[in-house]
């Protein structure tokens, strides 16, 4: 974290190979399961990144023995959690720099009876309110009294009882947190309306593995029959939805030919598929995407001739994560679409920046954007800007990499929090970033 700008000099074409990092929202989720056993649980493809990583001393914090085998595999053993710890100033610190860390609150409620929550922070991309996890839990029978002074819920109950609950937006980190509390709830918990993302998916999976009951996998409706206890476990992550889309933008916008390495091509769902309607080519080989050079890329229409909109919606819908960078790749397109972000406020507060750069975006209002494509005919100019947000970090970086001349990118923390190395993985494939 010690550097906080890049500076990169766009218009070099990239080639190569890159692999994707494992999934940071999953992982997340998996590593707060952990703590629902006290035998051991090996996870692998851990991504090498600020958030994941301020999680995994957390856990380290409450007393969880974590042994980073190597870079991307760890293993967890819960067995001696000190539940005072989670009442001290230094928890309180930590956890509240960290959004994941709610993630810790189903599981420590499920097996202890116990678990604080921050208020989240986080990106500037809207609130994100907790309503779903607490709500959950209450349904599930815990108790909660919110403190003004240090701004956390606190969590009890004596047991936990499955109930059936119908959620209010599926959403992802709700579910999974409920999810969690459920497995070892007495009785049967259903879920209704339920996220149901990869990243749900592989929850699911693993804690099927350490001995759960939960039907219904990859769908909206999930039920549970509560087990005592859980065992250990080995849990490998899927490769970075975003990464992988964020990849295939850079490869048309810098007009590269890249080849995306070991992908999960049947967990991208409709990912790919939105990139084709910008008119991009992707070639699968395998379980990599291939993407040629492209000297020029057309944005379809519908059927009826009408402007395209691309929007982003649950899972198995498209994921409000790429948005951005469909929005940044659509720029250097061919023809106009129509970007329209449902489900944040204030994601879209990133396209001044395009616009000051050369692009042709007219912003309606906090949720929509319309792109007209200008086919190369004007190249981006390099600027200096700040990233607001993760992703929208990683959509100027592939801005500036695809402009004339030099762009510096402040706040690159931000970018840091989200993708491990990215600046040396891209000079790898030929792009000129540096770290000032």
């Amino acid at each position: 974290m010690s550097s906080s700008a890049f500076e990169v000099r766009g218009g070099n074409r990239l080639k190569g190979e890159i692999i994707p990092q494992g999934a940071k929202n999953e992982a997340l989720q998996i590593i707060s399961a952990v703590l629902l056993t006290a035998e051991k649980v090996t996870i692998k493809n851990i991504p090498d990144i600020v958030d994941v990583n301020l999680l995994i001393e957390l856990l380290g914090d409450m007393g969880v023995t974590v042994n980073r085998v190597s870079r991307d595999t760890c293993t967890f053993q819960a067995d001696k959690v000190d539940l005072q710890y989670l009442q001290s100033p230094e928890f309180r610190k930590k956890s509240g720099r960290l959004r994941g860390s709610v993630m810790i609150a189903g599981p420590l409620l499920t097996r202890f009876g116990q678990a604080y929550v921050p208020k989240p922070g986080g990106d500037k991309i809207g609130r994100r309110r907790l309503d779903t996890h607490i709500i959950g839990f209450e349904k599930l029978g815990a108790k909660f009294v919110y403190d003004n002074d240090d701004n956390f819920f606190h969590l009890q109950t004596d047991g936990l009882q499955g109930t059936y609950m119908l959620l209010d937006e599926p959403s992802v980190t709700g579910t999974a947190n409920i999810l969690m509390a459920a497995v070892m709830a007495k009785g049967q918990t259903t879920i209704y309306n339920a996220a149901c993302e990869p990243y749900l998916q592989q929850l699911s999976r693993m804690l099927n593995h350490m001995g759960a009951k939960i039907s219904g996998v990859g769908s909206n409706l999930l039920t549970i029959e509560g087990v005592s206890s859980l065992k250990g476990c080995e849990h490998a992550m899927l490769p970075d939805m975003i990464e992988i889309g964020s990849f295939i933008g850079l490869a048309a916008m810098t007009q590269s030919e890249i080849t995306i390495k070991n992908v999960g091509l049947q967990h991208l769902g409709i990912i790919p598929e939105k990139f084709r309607q910008l008119g991009i080519q992707l070639e699968f080989r395998g379980d990599d995407i291939f993407i040629p050079t492209q000297e020029k890329y057309e944005i379809q229409t519908f059927l009826d001739g009408s402007i395209l909109t691309i929007s982003d919606h649950p899972w198995p819908g498209f994921t409000p994560d790429l948005l951005s960078i469909v929005l940044v790749t659509a720029t250097q397109a061919v023809g106009s679409v129509m970007i329209h972000q449902k489900m944040f406020e204030s994601r879209l507060f990133f396209v001044d920046k395009l616009i000051d750069m050369g692009a042709q975006i007219v912003l309606c209002d906090p949720h929509r954007a319309v792109v007209i494509g200008l086919g190369r005919q004007h190249k981006l100019r390099g600027i200096t800007m700040s990233s607001p947000d993760i992703r929208a970090g990683v959509s100027l970086l592939i801005a500036a990499l695809s402009a004339e001349g030099k762009s510096t990118i402040q706040n690159i923390d931000q970018i840091d929090r989200g993708y491990q190395y990215i600046d040396q993985r891209l000079m790898a494939l030929g792009a000129d970033i540096k770290r000032v």
